[in-house]
Formats: C-alpha cells, structure tokens, sequence
C-alpha cells in the first residue's frame, strides 16, 4: 500500500560519500545510509578525485537498496529524487547524478537538483522540526565558509563567502603541517582542547572595512612558518598549543563576522551548518554569542554535519514545492565551475 505521505529520495556523492536517503515531508528520516570512503584516503593524505568517482560508481547501487530496505519502501513508492548537482568534485558528481537520472527516467520519478551548500543548512530543519525561514546560516566546510540570509526555504542571498582557503581547507592543511593525519579537521580539534591558544599569536585576517568575505589561506601560511622557524631553531614544537592557538585564530574572524552580520540583518535566529559545525570550539562560541545576543541557534548533530542523502532531499522537496522538477539534462557545477559564474 502506497505511504500517504510524500517521500523523497536524496542523492550525494560531491566528494568522498556515497550517501542516500529516505525523508518523509522534507523533514522525516526514514532512513540515512552513508557510504565513506574516509579509510581508503588516509594512506594518501587526502581525497584523489579519480578513485573518489570510482568507489561511487561501485557503491551507489548497494547503498541505494539499503536505504530503501531501510525505510520499508521501494521505488514505487517514491514521490521525488534529489541530487546534489555542485559544488563539488566533477567525476563524483557525475556519478551521483547520473545514477539520479536513470532512476528517475525508468520510474517516472520527478528530479530536483540540489546546491550542495542548500542541503547542508536544511539538515537543521530535520534536526529541528519548529525550525522555518527567515534565519542566518554561516556555513563551514571543507570547501565553503559562507554567511547566508535565508529568506524562504528557497531564497538565499550570500553575504560573505571566502576568498581563498574556506575553514575547513585551512584546518586540513594545518593537519598535514602538523602530520596529524587525515582527515584533519576532527584531530586538529581534539587536539586543541589539550593545547593553550593564547600560546601563540596567529594574526586575525578581517580584510577591508565593512565585508563578511573570509581569508583563511594566510593563517595556514603563518602556521607553517612558525613550524618550519621553531624546527630550524631546534626548540621543541608543542603541537596542542599550536593547534589551540590556530583554532583560536579562525574562531575569533568567524565570531566577530557572524556577530556583525547578525546585528545588520536584526537577525533572530542563526543557523550552523556543514562539516566544520561539527567542531566544539565552534559550537562553544556560537552558544555564547547566542547567549550574549540573544538569538535562537540551531545546529544539527554530527551524522547531520557531513555530507549525507537526509539533507538533499529536504531540500529537494522544498524546491520542488516551490519551482517543480527540472529536466533530465541537469547538469553537474564543479566548485571551479561555480567560483567563476560569481566572479562574471
């Protein structure tokens, strides 16, 4: 018997998951099946793009069937297929989002394509049911840190974004300095809550007066001068201040960028989404600029902060609502693609 409510299938493969999902109205998981592919990359330090959309091509079927096992439904059953379509990897989109349109052309299924970045912001309204627009979001991730104003489910103006090294990249990068290993981000963060960041004093890049836009290359440049002057010194380098003190650094540019935007846009409500919303320092400080402000902030939990099926397909289902599906040609918007469509 046919489920009365509406459900849609969410797709991602932009980088090194293959993830799909069951959710029911835009805001129930019926199910989340995540792929990773973080132990093949650890022996080369890093995702190699190529291997990436191979693992993909090799999962995606299998990880299909369990999150329809997973949800007691089958293809019949479903209303709408997301996909994320960019930002991301060329080859593991590609995967990702043909798989989307052969399911979706053999079953009749209506497609919705899915900005990477809008997926992870509506992973809050899963976690957060009462969760509705408008609202801030700052974005952290391995590829984007951004500041958006939410207007409607579908309506998003960009208000600062980076100019080089999103939070994420800079944190991996400072990983490798410190041969941590990978991936970065999650041991430059355990590491830091046994480190002392006022031990070193990295310099807060703001750039001009008046932009939310980020710079993060410049600190990961710092780090490894400091690295490389301490060794050459032969002075012994105490990684958990380093990585307290870098940690320190990126979270003060990212308080006081979200603490502005804020107060300009006479926000009530901020939202924290992608990978780096993960991060505790992050989310220490982020509660006490709620507390100090007095803005709601909503974050979701961690399998919510990485790259998953749950977030495409709320938000698939909110811009289908909205705008109805596209073609069977959509296409894939590498990250490269979508850096110079905002630079014409």
């Amino acid at each position: 018997m046919k489920d009365n409510r509406f459900l849609t299938m969410g797709i991602e493969s932009s980088c090194d998951e293959t993830a799909i999902s069951i959710v029911a109205d835009g805001r129930e998981i019926l199910s989340n099946v995540i792929s990773s592919q973080i132990n093949i990359f650890i022996n080369y330090g890093g995702v190699v793009p190529e291997i990436a959309s191979r693992n993909h091509l090799e999962n995606i079927n299998w990880v299909m069937d369990e999150a329809l096992k997973k949800a007691g439904v089958t293809l019949d059953d479903i209303d709408l297929i997301g996909v994320t379509y960019g930002p991301g990897l060329e080859g593991a989109l590609l995967m990702g989002v043909a798989h989307a349109k052969a399911v979706a052309f053999s079953k009749d299924i209506p497609l919705v394509g899915v900005h990477h970045i809008m997926g992870h912001i509506s992973a809050n309204y899963l976690e957060h049911k009462e969760l509705e627009p408008p609202f801030m979001a700052l974005v952290t991730s391995g590829g984007h840190t951004e500041i958006c104003d939410i207007r409607s489910y579908t309506d998003c103006e960009i208000i600062g974004t980076t100019r080089d090294d999103a939070i994420g990249e800079a944190f991996d990068k400072v990983a490798r300095v410190l041969a941590l290993g990978y991936p970065g981000g999650p041991k430059v963060d355990r590491l830091a809550r046994e480190g002392n960041p006022d031990a070193i004093n990295f310099k807060r890049v703001y750039l001009e007066k008046g932009t939310f836009d980020f710079s993060f290359s410049g600190i990961k440049t710092q780090v490894l001068n400091y690295v490389n002057t301490e060794k050459q010194a032969g002075r012994e380098i105490v990684k958990a201040d380093v990585a307290a003190s870098f940690t320190q650094a990126v979270m003060d540019v990212l308080r006081d960028k979200t603490r502005d935007a804020v107060k300009m846009r006479h926000a009530k409500k901020l939202v924290l989404a992608g990978g780096v919303a993960a991060n505790s320092k992050l989310r220490e400080m982020l509660g006490s600029l709620a507390s100090e402000m007095g803005f709601e902030l909503f974050i979701p939990s961690n399998i919510l902060c990485t790259d998953n099926g749950a977030m495409i397909a709320s938000y698939a289902y909110y811009k289908y609502m909205s705008d109805g599906p596209d073609a069977l040609d959509l296409e894939t918007k590498t990250t490269q693609d979508m850096k110079k469509e905002r630079r014409k």
